[in-house]
């Protein structure tokens, strides 16, 4: 069955690899990577859905689960992690879960992947339910414990999507969406970490990013909903009010901390004249869109 897979092809390009300079190395894996974004484009309708659905049950109190093995779980962690200091956004709304467990982040879990019913109890043990989306990231499209993890969540209602890079893959047909970027044969036979792994990585980004901006967490493309949780994002929260306010770097820095360092309040109560807590109350009102709080007056 894997000697069908297009990820596990012999790539005629770089069949002379190891009698490569590093330089041209460098070219091949470019030139092999270029095709990538295209393999991704190629796929933006059911990526859109997809958006469109994880949206609507996020804000509706499910949660985007993301269950892989090996490179595609880790991609899914990865992304998961992100979600947090990027968004603001509870920890528990966005999940990640690898074959084997948290230890299979940084070693090879031997045989965890090939069982559908590990991934099972690995949902359980979340509690999955109706209002989640369980986007399964098998590269291959044929991995047991992806597919296992996506029967269990259509068996309990929620959504399931497939991520894969081969065409008509196993998940794709065990799945409510199916997104299926197909980058070709990998430069080194078969290690999908590679242009498999970065297309799944742009997919995953625009999956959560796509989610977060339509649930409002963005203004324009600024991050009004980040985390001040180090040097560098107090300084952009910071520069983000400057940029919506024209207050100077000092004025803003005082109008943050009157609004708890929460940057969407301050903006909201800087631009409207409300204090703190009125620029709450609309936000909360306007489910915590900043554009609808601040131009809509019915708010």
């Amino acid at each position: 069955m894997l000697d069908n897979l297009t990820t596990e092809a012999r790539n005629p390009a770089s069949e002379d690899l190891d009698a490569l300079s590093p330089r041209a190395i460098v070219e091949l894996i470019c030139s092999e990577d270029m095709k990538v974004a295209e393999s991704v484009r190629q796929q933006a309708e059911p990526i859109a859905k997809a958006i469109e659905v994880i949206a609507h049950r996020l804000g509706h109190g499910g949660r985007l689960i993301y269950i892989g093995a090996g490179t595609s779980g880790r991609l899914g962690i990865l992304d998961a992690a992100e979600c947090p200091p990027t968004f603001n956004s509870d920890p528990a709304q966005v999940v990640g879960i690898i074959a084997g467990g948290p230890q299979a982040m940084l070693r090879a879990v031997e045989g965890a992947e090939d069982s559908g019913e590990l991934a099972a109890e690995d949902l359980r043990e979340i509690e999955l339910c109706s209002h989640d989306v369980v986007v399964g990231i098998a590269t291959s499209g044929r991995t047991p414990y992806v597919i296992g993890g996506l029967d269990y969540a259509r068996s309990q209602g929620a959504y399931a999507i497939g991520l894969s890079c081969n065409r008509d893959a196993t998940v794709s047909a065990r799945a409510d969406l199916s997104i299926a970027p197909v980058v070709g044969p990998e430069v080194v036979s078969g290690s999908t970490r590679m242009k498999a792994g970065t297309a799944t990585k742009m997919v995953l980004n625009m999956l959560s990013t796509g989610a977060m901006v339509r649930m409002g967490k963005t203004y324009g493309n600024l991050m009004v909903d980040l985390q001040s949780t180090n040097t560098k994002l107090t300084e952009r929260s910071k520069r983000i009010v400057c940029t919506l306010t024209d207050l100077s770097q000092e004025q803003a820095d005082e109008l943050l901390r009157q609004c708890d360092g929460e940057l969407k309040t301050a903006i909201v109560s800087h631009r409207l004249a409300k204090s703190p807590e009125e620029a709450r109350q609309r936000l909360h009102a306007a489910r915590g869109h900043l554009r609808k709080a601040l131009e809509n007056s019915q708010v």
